[in-house]
């Protein structure tokens, strides 16, 4: 870690952050699989609301926090978007790292024990899920958008010098010291590549583990093609 960044020495537990807007059953079985599979290692559940989230995904929110105790939090989001309520999450959290993801199963709950287990060998690297390293794939992604991300990835590894795969995946584990000192500036989905660009200008280590990608299979994507071509004034 530069010397100027805050040190992380150790993972202790990681603080999961889940932004829910329309999600209901995959919410469940997102919080279902992540306490399967990483219970020992998750200090909390920080569930982010927002005004647009609908009344059966805040009633699925409420049943987790019944079901799981202490761990779960539910917050209420100020600034808007995407964006907004990962920087607050950010803030927000008490973990040792850190994990964003998503609450609609787009983000393999599978691959959090992956993302840990990198994490315990580099407790100060950000460590990012990757579609397009080798283990990993889309599902139902089409054939059009795949192109296009496969573009964009190229772009992105040549302007930044780096042999990353897929900086516009928001599924990440990072330092939580790291993103609390960071001046974030994204609102929308393009805090997702934010992420992964400011550690690298930083010096900061940067890990992918393979992971696969299936399309959602209830509620509205929030993620358009008009939102992901904001990606591009966010890289250049």
């Amino acid at each position: 870690m530069p010397p100027s960044l805050p040190s992380t020495p150790a993972f202790e537990r990681a603080t999961i952050v889940l932004p829910v807007v329309t999600e209901t059953a995959a919410l469940d079985e997102t919080v279902r699989r992540l306490l399967a599979t990483s219970d020992a290692d998750i200090a909390e559940l920080l569930i982010v609301v927002c005004d647009r989230t609908t009344p059966e995904s805040l009633a699925r929110c409420r049943g987790i926090e019944d079901r799981v105790g202490a761990r779960v939090r539910i917050h209420h989001q100020h600034l808007p978007f995407l964006g907004g309520a990962l920087r607050e999450a950010f803030d927000l959290a008490t973990g040792s790292h850190l994990v964003m993801m998503a609450s609609d199963l787009e983000t393999d709950p599978a691959t959090v024990p992956d993302l840990i287990e990198v994490a315990r060998r580099r407790p100060e690297a950000v460590v990012t899920a990757s579609r397009w390293a080798a283990g990993g794939s889309f599902s139902d992604y089409g054939l059009v958008r795949v192109g296009l991300n496969w573009v964009f990835q190229r772009m992105a590894s040549a302007i930044y010098r780096t042999s990353l795969t897929d900086a516009t995946y928001g599924y990440r584990l990072f330092p939580t010291a790291l993103v609390q000192s960071i001046r974030w500036e994204g609102l929308r989905h393009e805090l997702l590549l934010e992420s992964v660009l400011k550690p690298l200008r930083l010096g900061v280590e940067v890990i992918e583990v393979p992971t696969v990608w299936a399309a959602r299979e209830e509620g509205e994507s929030q993620n358009s093609l008009s939102t992901q071509a904001r990606y591009v004034g966010t890289l250049v």
